[in-house]
């Protein structure tokens, strides 16, 4: 008999609930904030939800400062703007508000603004993240206004290298959100593809971790549950974007995933990083996309623990019903078919391929990923 070792950490305190935003300028105060900066994207800076959130800060008497160059892949060039727009504004703290793109890059601003050492001597990898300084990272409050990500209840940010165009992951402790705002009210307004984009990104979430071969079974409850949400209630958001039950539903799965990737990730994840790193696309949407041909992939590995899966989400056939599920879903958000309608050329699948075996992702993969069965896969995804 083999007795399991691990090393487990769950998230922080969430505020969940319609109208909860209302509370932001008292959980800045109490965190310590005197002149918060909010970070969002360019496309939220300008609406009602983002003025909203900015007039409830500058009522308490937080100013209304918001920094939003923030690409859909945010990079170092994003970062860099950023912190000089922290340290010129004398700030103490970020309101990190927005989709993922936002949460990571307000989580890299807060950790990188007081650092001696380059954010890529930050990367997940081993005991780096003992290099930074955590006396000196800012404190945080994350407000999610997608479902997807989960980044408001993780402990790192996802980070482009304008120049190599890799996606590298970031960690720190800290990094840990001292408080999480998660309002269904603020995702009505999300467009459809957002809407289907990131919500596929959480079930993604949920399908690598409760696939992963790694040991953690708080995960895999949590991974099986966060499935059925996204089942559940993805297709009534798509469909109805005020259904406010349903978008709850939505941000719980979003959050659940984030949580059972502690558990591990995989092919689903090193495939759609490098895509979206090279050509910009939506990295939810990407997920979707190699979502089925991942599940062919894997499928010696997983068969038994998928077909227990769709047993308990009400699928009937197995394995196989739990594949034509995901087909059925993604042909109803209008998902695309491969990775050649999102623009990916066959000419650039080696230099891909390369940076999916980078990828720490690949690493959770129940099925070992070597060059040329990653290869093979990416062709089986045009």
């Amino acid at each position: 008999m083999t007795v399991p070792t691990a090393n487990w950490s769950y998230p922080t305190a969430i505020k969940f609930g319609p109208g909860r935003i209302k509370e932001l300028a008292d959980h800045c105060k109490a965190v310590g904030m005197k002149r918060p900066l909010l970070v969002t994207d360019k496309a939220l800076a300008s609406l009602p939800i983002t003025t909203q959130a900015l007039e409830i800060l500058d009522a308490a008497g937080l100013g209304h400062a918001v920094f939003s160059e923030v690409d859909p892949n945010p990079n170092e060039i994003n970062m860099a703007a950023g912190l000089k727009f922290y340290r010129e504004g004398g700030h103490d703290g970020v309101v990190c508000f927005g989709g993922g793109s936002a949460l990571d890059l307000g989580k890299m601003i807060a950790l990188m603004v007081h650092q001696t050492v380059s954010v890529w001597e930050l990367e997940d990898i081993g005991d780096w993240w003992t290099r930074a300084d955590a006396s000196k990272i800012a404190p945080i409050i994350a407000v999610p206004t997608t479902a997807g990500t989960g980044s408001e209840v993780g402990r790192a940010g996802v980070l482009t290298n304008s120049q190599t165009h890799k996606k590298k992951i970031i960690f720190h402790p800290k990094l840990l959100p001292a408080v999480t705002i998660c309002d269904p009210e603020l995702t009505v307004g999300m467009p459809k593809f957002i809407t289907a984009g990131t919500g596929m990104d959480a079930l993604a979430h949920c399908l690598e971790a409760y696939s992963s071969p790694f040991y953690h079974p708080m995960s895999q409850g949590i991974a099986l549950e966060g499935m059925r949400l996204v089942f559940e209630n993805l297709p009534k958001v798509y469909a109805n974007p005020t259904d406010l039950e349903a978008r709850a539903h939505m941000m719980s799965a979003a959050a659940m995933g984030a949580v059972a990737f502690q558990k591990g990730l995989g092919a689903i994840h090193s495939l759609s990083h490098p895509v979206g790193a090279v050509y910009g696309t939506h990295h939810g949407t990407t997920n979707a996309v190699v979502m089925p041909m991942v599940l062919d992939f894997n499928r010696k590995a997983i068969e038994d623990r998928i077909g227990k899966a769709a047993a308990y989400l009400g699928i009937k056939g197995g394995f196989d019903g739990f594949r034509a599920k995901v087909m059925d879903l993604r042909a109803e958000l209008s998902i695309p078919a491969n990775l050649t309608a999102m623009g990916v050329e066959v000419a650039r699948l080696d230099e891909l391929t390369e940076m999916a075996l980078e990828d720490p992702s690949c690493g959770g993969n129940p099925v070992e990923m070597t060059r040329e069965n990653t290869r093979a896969l990416y062709g089986a995804c045009m």
